[in-house]
């Protein structure tokens, strides 16, 4: 019976090379436990020296791996450089220096780590683009349940980029929230994985497994400060409509396996190739659940109502991971199924997205207005945000994928620039989130106003922006696309939310802050997270073709085994 399996079926072929980002932040949380169980073996001055010399294990790995693995590996010419002992010597110094960064960061060894992580992820998926992807195209990873394209080490990219900097943000908040542990960057990397085997999904069980693993996480990531009753509702908020869009998603796979015959998105393209998706109802019906499942994950409206509950009472932090990789992750996956999958038959489900597009921007840009609650603002302006990237997908075609992906790395660092400044100034157990808190803060802290006032005028779409260029893109795919409404609807709410913004900045400046106001202390960590995110915000705003070129060169491909 076992020769015969054997016989019958084939085992995938694995590119180990083109794994590489994603099984860094699977393998890495798996690490960051044992390490963690291992230094409490170790006095506190042992472990204040771990990062550095982890960080020259980690090079020495790399030194024997390039040996055994040959040519067979991203960043292969490393390894005959490695070989040479100036080079490893100074790439050891580099490492050395890395760890004294981090204690003057005043980093603990767990957010040290998982920065490191990200960053190892980060130069890995750089690495796979321009040893393999630019080099030999798209390729398979296992088999045809994973595939590596340009639009996948994009996302993956977006995840590590998000995990590195709200890692900067959660050391401080952690240790000022009673929260210090492991705990919380164990379970963003094992998240941050997920989202990456997203992007890469060639199969819809994939993809259903790889968002669970994503969300379960996050679930548990909102509910983190015991100490906070609001932030217990937000998790368990969240995991019950979480649970019921999985629900919906898990049936519209089903209904596509009904109909098809399989899972797997090639052969589902291919049948759509014979075969009329109108004249197929059980395929229509698992199109609608996919959509509505996927819908939830992005806060597109009508699937919106849990977001401003789980923004506001999670830990901001998280908020800003969700609110960056998590949306990322969940608009690869739609992109993935609908414009790359459903390709040849976009006017069928066009219709679909182009009413959530309008509907999401509308609920997003007006509700945001009324309230009073700066994280419930961002909150709605997320889902805002979602409707002007929904605008892209509708479009349905490379130039409306381009800007997606545009968008989803211009607002990665425009969302967590923002929270990070609200985390900030929140103070102890986020209690100062109201308007309110934020009247006179250019007087108590300039800086933090300033950097607040540039990523908020960068989400109203202000030119010299990132944010200007980001929608400049999705309303110009619109408009190539022939939705001309879709693209006026786009515009006007753009100009509605304007005036959220606005409201914030005319806190900060007019405002009068009280006199027992709290002194707010900009943590070393937290500052050059916003630091990062300001200069990137204003980079991709004055000189956006070098991402603009990446992100033209990222359209997504289905990839057949062998």
């Amino acid at each position: 019976m076992i020769a015969q399996l054997d016989a019958t079926v084939a085992r995938p072929e694995i590119a180990w090379d083109g794994l590489l980002p994603i099984l860094t932040l699977g393998v890495g949380a798996l690490l960051l436990v044992l390490f963690r169980s291992l230094m409490k073996q170790l006095p506190k001055a042992a472990a204040d020296q771990a990062v550095p010399v982890i960080g020259g294990l980690t090079v020495i790995a790399m030194w024997v791996v390039g040996g055994f693995a040959g040519t067979d590996v991203p960043l292969a010419g490393l390894r005959d450089d490695l070989g040479d002992p100036l080079f490893f010597l100074g790439l050891l110094i580099v490492i050395g220096l890395a760890g004294w960064f981090a204690q003057y960061l005043r980093l603990s060894v767990d957010a040290a780590l998982t920065v490191m992580i990200g960053l190892t992820s980060l130069a890995a998926t750089w690495g796979v683009w321009t040893d393999r992807y630019e080099v030999d195209g798209a390729f398979g990873l296992v088999g045809d349940q994973l595939g590596a394209d340009g639009f996948s080490l994009v996302i993956t990219g977006v995840i590590a980029g998000a995990i590195v900097l709200v890692a900067l943000l959660l050391d401080d908040y952690l240790e000022r929230e009673g929260m210090a542990g492991a705990e919380m960057y164990v379970l963003m990397l094992f998240s941050g994985a997920g989202g990456a085997v997203m992007a890469s999904a060639n199969d819809l069980i994939v993809l259903f497994l790889a968002l669970e693993t994503l969300s379960i996480a996050v679930y548990v990531m909102a509910a983190m400060h015991m100490r906070r009753s609001e932030s217990q509702e937000a998790g368990l908020k969240y995991f019950v409509l979480g649970a019921f869009s999985s629900a919906f998603l898990l049936y519209g796979i089903a209904l596509t396996y009904g109909a098809v015959g399989s899972t797997n998105l090639i052969v589902i393209a291919d049948f759509l190739e014979q075969n009329r998706l109108v004249e197929n109802g059980l395929l229509m019906a698992g199109m609608a659940m996919l959509l509505v499942g996927l819908g939830f994950k992005v806060a597109a409206a009508p699937f919106h109502a849990w977001t401003p509950d789980v923004y506001q009472g999670a830990p901001t932090p998280v908020v800003a991971f969700m609110a960056s990789a998590v949306k990322a992750a969940g608009f690869a996956a739609l992109v993935r199924v609908f414009v790359t999958t459903f390709a040849d038959h976009a006017d069928d489900w066009q219709p679909a997205v182009y009413g959530l597009a309008i509907l999401t921007l509308v609920v997003g840009s007006f509700m945001a207005i009324v309230q009073r609650d700066a994280k419930r603002m961002l909150a709605y302006s997320s889902i805002s945000h979602a409707g002007f990237i929904l605008v892209g997908v509708q479009a349905a075609s490379d130039e409306g994928i381009s800007s997606v992906l545009f968008y989803a790395v211009a607002y990665t660092f425009l969302v967590i620039g923002s929270l990070g400044v609200l985390s900030i100034v929140s103070g102890e157990g986020d209690r100062g989130t109201s308007l309110d808190h934020l009247d006179g803060l250019s007087t108590r802290r300039p800086a933090l106003a300033l950097a607040l006032t540039v990523f908020l005028l960068a989400q109203a779409g202000v030119p010299l922006t990132s944010g200007f260029v980001a929608k400049f893109a999705v309303i110009g795919a619109a408009v190539e696309a022939r939705s001309y409404w879709l693209a006026i609807a786009a515009m006007v709410t753009a100009v509605v939310s304007a005036f959220l913004y606005l409201r914030i900045i005319l806190s900060m400046y007019l405002g009068q802050a009280e006199d027992d106001a709290p002194t707010i202390r900009v943590p070393r960590a937290a500052g050059l997270a916003i630091i990062v995110a300001l200069v990137i915000t204003v980079g991709f705003g004055l000189v956006p073709g070098e991402l603009d070129d990446i992100t033209r060169d990222a359209i997504p491909v289905l990839i057949a085994a062998g």
